[in-house]
């Protein structure tokens, strides 16, 4: 290895972007920018044993909202459910809302703020959208954050090529 690379490069762990502002996790406890969607776990708030995957297409707009079994949200009557603004509220938290908004596309992105994005999500409709493998990233990222802190290899990592390798 040379020795201009960061100590980060040289581990089995990756950089995580750090929230702009502490997130309510109780609330919303996974969110992503992934897949051309802005996705996330979001907590029931009548029944402590149910989360809702809730998602929000860039572009479309087009919106879903689930439990992790495929049981559609009761709150989607026509428009977002508040499971989806949940969701939005805290992807700006995590983000920001620059990076929010430019991700679903919204147009003008720099001159918008959190009731304008949630205004854009008015333009979508509900679609169908996968939960299952939100819902299994998810799961994967509460094990890690189970694992002891540590700068070893993580065995299912392995079949990464190591930086500068040349096959």
């Amino acid at each position: 290895m040379t020795a201009d690379l960061t100590a980060w490069e040289q581990s089995s762990v990756t950089r995580v972007v750090p929230p702009l502002e502490p997130r309510k996790l109780a609330k919303v406890p996974f969110v992503e920018l992934a897949d051309g969607r802005l996705q996330g776990v979001v907590s029931s708030g009548s029944d402590i044993e149910r989360v809702y995957v809730s998602s929000i297409a860039a572009g479309t707009y087009a919106y879903n909202c689930s439990t992790n079994n495929n049981r559609q949200c009761g709150g989607l009557t026509g428009y977002p459910c508040k499971h989806l603004r949940s969701l939005v509220d805290e992807a700006v938290v995590q983000y920001g809302i620059e990076r929010v908004a430019r991700y679903l596309r919204v147009p003008d992105p720099d001159s918008t703020d959190a009731g304008e994005l949630r205004r854009s999500m008015l333009e979508g409709q509900h679609e169908p959208a996968p939960a299952a493998v939100v819902f299994s990233r998810f799961l994967r990222h509460l094990a890690y954050l189970e694992l002891p802190a540590t700068t070893a290899p993580l065995p299912e990592l392995h079949w990464f090529p190591a930086s500068g390798a040349v096959r």
